[in-house]
């Protein structure tokens, strides 16, 4: 499905699918947001308040394990937007005279 990190190639190499359909836009980008950032902030919190470590420590935990999450589920939810605008046969809007 994809050609690079998160570029989608054009067709699929198995089955001939056109990818022309699929645009996944921000939407994976949002739910990364949501979820790695409720997980590390929850985190950090709790951290915060069980053991009360110097703001360094706070930094050289977080912001590694911020990006780590961050680029391990960027590339399989896009994945799955991509597979649900297929599966939904989800299509750019049109005007009705069109």
């Amino acid at each position: 499905m994809f050609d690079g990190f998160l570029t989608v190639r054009q067709r699929c190499e198995v089955c001939d699918l056109d990818y022309g359909f699929a645009d996944a836009a921000d939407g994976p980008a949002v739910f990364v947001m949501f979820i790695v950032g409720f997980l590390v902030v929850g985190l950090a919190l709790w951290v915060e308040f069980a053991y009360t470590p110097p703001i360094w420590l706070h930094v050289a935990l977080w912001f590694p394990l911020t990006a780590i999450a961050s680029l391990a589920t960027i590339r399989p939810l896009k994945g799955i937007m991509i597979a649900l605008q297929y599966h939904h046969r989800a299509e750019e809007g049109r005007l009705e005279s069109e």
